[in-house]
């Protein structure tokens, strides 16, 4: 029997108009940060929310600090514009670990042994465009991009609800430091990973999952410092079965968590990712049992590393993420939602603004075409998504919510939303073709579509 729930009456009050911009973007993850510095880039006064005290989400903070798989086996990528920029800006500091354009789609035996070892370059017995990216380094680029954008900046600041009149969004508020604030914007964008905005907009969603699937998962991940990867990898390779043995015996100390090391931008460190199952991205009491589950497991791994694994012998623990990694929360169900039989069957839309490698055999060569109808609500005017939050059914969504395409999704949102704002009319009523045009000029690569 359910019990009732026991409730307190809170005192009305006026909140603080704190700010007011074209563009409010909420959140400053990947689809968020791409959102903000696109809508800038095209004359939007835009203002960027973000609950931590850095930019990036969990590419930089949830040191997921992987690119992964913006080609789909042949010798082109698929996903640029912005994510190439992160690349690129990365690349000029030594910030970055990928193939090289002519390696791409290769399956040369020299060049697959040269990347067998970094996760997700091979795949299918291709080569892959996967970057591992240096967190530190991406936070202050991340940093850099919003600021020449002219982008207005909240950092420490928790983009709480949508401010909603007559079926439109005019608005956020959010709680920080400095208490609880208003800010008023001609678009809104959501990009904080699980769709908080769209959600408390009044926005349908659907927020099933399945155990079996990669969204149900969370993380924490942690990285090793001063440790020797290649040596690490020839053990490995010399030694499959000693291998296998040694990972099994920590299994049972990590209550069967797999805690395998990553390859990372550099040979003195690695990070490991882990998967813990059948947990929910907007339960407080499923978050705080991973965070603290999984920094007793770490010291766990740490000192079975460091006594029997070859590389490892003076390891010591770097750092563990400042932000959960969750894999899915809610997908709007928006104007389009895009499903598994749009992904397998490559249904191309007259609308696509991304088109997303399958990161998942046995699809290696296939490509999702994202339409902007899937950034967009069906009854909700003055907002879109940019983010994991995408209107998707969860097969789909499993498949293409990772930070390249997000990316992308924010991107082709930012820029929307500038001309809307420019034009004086809704996000739903932007021309498609116009934005691919804008996309396209932008670095932006749709294959097939335009």
């Amino acid at each position: 029997m359910k019990l009732p729930v026991k409730t307190i009456k809170e005192a009305a009050r006026e909140t603080e108009v704190f700010d007011e911009a074209d563009v409010i973007v909420v959140g400053g993850g990947p689809g968020g940060h791409s959102a903000a510095v696109a809508a800038a880039r095209n004359g939007a006064k835009t203002v960027l929310v973000e609950r931590y005290g850095h930019l990036g989400g969990l590419a930089t903070g949830g040191l997921v600090i992987m690119l992964l798989l913006m080609s789909d086996g042949t010798n082109e990528p698929q996903i640029a514009g912005l994510c190439q920029e992160w690349i690129d800006r990365l690349d000029a500091v030594g910030g970055v670990l990928y193939p090289s354009k002519e390696e791409l789609g290769s399956s040369d035996k020299d060049v697959i042994e040269r990347w067998k070892n970094v996760l997700f370059v091979v795949v299918g017995g291709k080569i892959r465009l996967t970057a591992t990216v240096d967190p530190e380094w991406l936070k202050g680029i991340l940093n850099d991009m919003v600021e020449e954008a002219g982008v207005k900046l909240y950092l420490h600041s928790w983009g709480t609800e949508a401010i909603v009149e007559d079926g439109v969004v005019k608005g956020v508020i959010f709680e920080s430091k400095s208490g609880r604030k208003a800010i008023l914007g001609k678009v809104i964008i959501d990009g904080t990973g699980d769709g908080d905005i769209m959600a408390s907009a009044g926005v349908e969603f659907d927020d099933t999952m399945s155990p079996k699937l990669r969204a149900a998962h969370q993380a924490l991940v942690f990285r090793f410092g001063n440790i020797d990867f290649n040596k690490y990898c020839a053990y490995k390779d010399a030694n499959p079965q000693k291998h296998r043995e040694l990972m099994e015996e920590l299994s049972k100390l990590t209550e069967g968590i797999r805690t395998l090391p990553i390859a990372s931008s550099r040979n003195d460190i690695c990070w490991f990712n882990n998967r813990i199952g059948g947990l929910s991205a907007t339960n407080i009491e499923h978050l705080t049992m991973v965070e603290v589950m999984m920094r007793r497991v770490m010291r766990i791994v740490q000192v079975f590393y460091q006594k029997h694994i070859p590389g490892f012998e003076n390891c010591y623990i770097l750092d563990s993420a400042s932000q959960i990694g969750t894999r899915g929360g809610r997908r709007m169900m928006g104007e389009y939602v895009y499903t598994e039989d749009d992904m397998h069957n490559g249904i191309i839309h007259d609308d696509t603004i991304a088109v997303c490698p399958f990161t998942t055999p046995p699809s290696y060569h296939k490509r999702g075409y994202i339409p902007y109808r899937s950034l967009l609500p069906k009854d909700v005017d003055g907002l879109l998504v940019a983010c994991r939050a995408f209107s998707s059914d969860i097969g789909a969504n499993d498949a293409f919510n990772w930070i390249p395409h997000c990316i992308a999704f924010g991107e082709a949102a930012g820029t929307a939303a500038a001309i809307a704002v420019k034009l004086g009319i809704q996000p739903r009523e932007v021309d498609y073709r116009a934005l691919q045009d804008l996309l396209l000029s932008q670095g932006a690569i749709l294959p097939d579509v335009r």
